[in-house]
C-alpha cells in the first residue's frame, strides 16, 4: 500500500523525489516486504509449537507459555525478522542471500509438519484408546485429525510453494526462457503469501 500510494504521488508530481531518494525508499518497502514475508513464517512455526505446548503440556501450558514469555518471543521475531530482512536486501545481488531464505523456508516447512504430524499421532493413538460405543466414531475422529493436518500443510505448501520454487529457479536457471515465464508471475506469488495470513 505504501508503495503504491508512493507511486502514484510520484506520478501525479505530487511527490517530487531524486533517484537517491527513490531509490531508498525502494530499499525500505523492500525490507518491509522481507520482514512480513519472514516474520510470516517465523509465526506459523511459533504458532505450531504453541500449539504442540498446548497438547503435550497442557497442564503446565500456563507456567511455560507466561506473557512476558509470548511478548518476548514476539519482539525477537519482529527484530530477527526486520534484522535479517535489512541484510537481505543490503546484499540482495548475493545468491547466498536467495539460499538462506530457500533454508528458512525448508526448515520452517519441517519444523511445522513434524510438529502436526506428531500431534496427529498422538490424537489418533489417543482416539484407537478411548472406548466409544460405534467404530464409525473413532475412524471419523481419526479422519478428521487427517483431513486438518492435510488442509494445514497443504494449504501452507500451496500459498507458500510458487514464492521459494521462484527463488529455487532464480538460483538454477535465471537464463531460461521456461524459467522467465514463470517469474512473471512473481506478484501471483506474493498475492498467495498474503492469502496464507
Amino acid at each position: 500500500v505504501v508503495e503504491t500510494l508512493f507511486m502514484l504521488l510520484t506520478e501525479h508530481g505530487l511527490l517530487l523525489v531524486t533517484a537517491k531518494m527513490l531509490q531508498h525508499l525502494d530499499n525500505v518497502i523492500d525490507i518491509m516486504i522481507c520482514s512480513s514475508v519472514v516474520s510470516s513464517l517465523s509465526f506459523l512455526c511459533t504458532i505450531a509449537a504453541d500449539r504442540y505446548i498446548t497438547i503435550f503440556y497442557a497442564l503446565r501450558y500456563h507456567s511455560i507459555m507466561t506473557t512476558q514469555r509470548a511478548v518476548a518471543i514476539i519482539a525477537v521475531v519482529w527484530i530477527t525478522s526486520i534484522t535479517s530482512s535489512s541484510l537481505f536486501i543490503v546484499y540482495h545481488t548475493d545468491n547466498a542471500v536467495i539460499a538462506c531464505l530457500v533454508t528458512f523456508f525448508g526448515v520452517t516447512l519441517v519444523f511445522t509438519a513434524v510438529l502436526y504430524l506428531h500431534m496427529f499421532i498422538l490424537a489418533h493413538v489417543h482416539s484407537r484408546r478411548i472406548i466409544a460405543l460405534h467404530k464409525s466414531r473413532r475412524q471419523a475422529t481419526s479422519m478428521k485429525g487427517a483431513i486438518t493436518l492435510t488442509i494445514l500443510l497443504g494449504v501452507f505448501i500451496i500459498c507458500w510453494g510458487p514464492f521459494f520454487l521462484h527463488l529455487i529457479l532464480i538460483l538454477i536457471c535465471p537464463t531460461n526462457p521456461y524459467c522467465k515465464c514463470y517469474f512473471s508471475h512473481f506478484n501471483l506469488f506474493l498475492i498467495l503469501i498474503i492469502c496464507n495470513s
